[in-house]
């Protein structure tokens, strides 16, 4: 692939997901690491990108809606308030829980009420959700803004997870099959891991679309979740394949 067609793919790439890692943008477009890493200086000599701490992002208004959170929050909505009920449902008064940025998650935070003291986050809606209550500690993450997602990501978010310990992390993904649980962007996929490694019970939330879809990265095999929260409509087969491993699954509403 010439260097033009090559760059021409990074800046489309990025107009759709506004912020990648090196790495994600190698995977796209098929080349090596310090190869993208050359094609991103190129593109923000000519003022098309920005170059950040392992990554880069766009500076021109992204062209897709396919990553808004508001956007995305109005996708299976009655399944993600079921699942975030009972999700929420699982938590035990008192205990200390980090809370992923998916929309998913943040129905479950809708739900968690006074049931929580400390909530550690590297969501911006999530955080913005108890920022007005006395009852509740946030803590927010340091990081980069991924202001379409209000996500904070970056070396920095990985950091604050990796010195924070809780008592649950609530997660989610882009995708649930039977080798593990995939995400969409590598960024997300390193602040995830961390979460998962500073927690004592690790719950995944997934809406039942996302089963049996592998996305891009691979987050974590089964050995690292204790329960999976889902809908009634999650498909039969895979249910009882993850049962079979020990994974604890909740089916909303049943």
């Amino acid at each position: 692939m010439h260097p033009e067609e090559r760059q021409a793919k990074i800046e489309a790439y990025l107009q759709k997901a506004e912020f990648a890692s090196l790495e994600e943008l190698a995977l796209h477009v098929g080349s090596s690491v310090s190869t993208v890493r050359r094609d991103v200086a190129t593109l923000e000599t000519g003022k098309l990108i920005r170059r950040t701490h392992g990554g880069a992002r766009t500076l021109s208004p992204p062209k897709t809606d396919e990553y808004v959170f508001n956007v995305r929050d109005t996708h299976q909505v009655t399944e993600k308030e079921s699942v975030g009920e009972a999700c929420a449902a699982l938590v035990e008064p008192g205990q200390n829980v980090i809370i992923d940025s998916g929309t998913t998650c943040f129905h479950v935070a809708r739900r968690l009420g006074d049931k929580v003291a400390q909530i550690i986050t590297n969501s911006l809606p999530i955080a913005n959700l108890f920022s007005g209550s006395n009852r509740h500690e946030v803590h927010l993450s340091g990081g980069v803004i991924y202001p379409r997602l209000g996500t904070l990501v970056g070396p920095h978010a990985v950091e604050t997870f990796g010195r924070m310990h809780a008592d649950v992390a609530i997660l989610s993904g882009s995708g649930i099959s039977s080798d593990g649980i995939y995400n969409s962007h590598a960024l997300l996929v390193d602040i995830q891991r961390a979460m998962i490694k500073g927690a004592a019970k690790v719950i995944f939330c997934f809406d039942h679309t996302k089963f049996g879809r592998r996305s891009t990265f691979f987050l974590c095999d089964f050995a690292d979740v204790d329960v999976v929260v889902t809908d009634a409509k999650a498909p039969a087969d895979l249910v009882t394949e993850l049962r079979a491993k020990g994974i604890e699954v909740v089916i909303a509403g049943s």
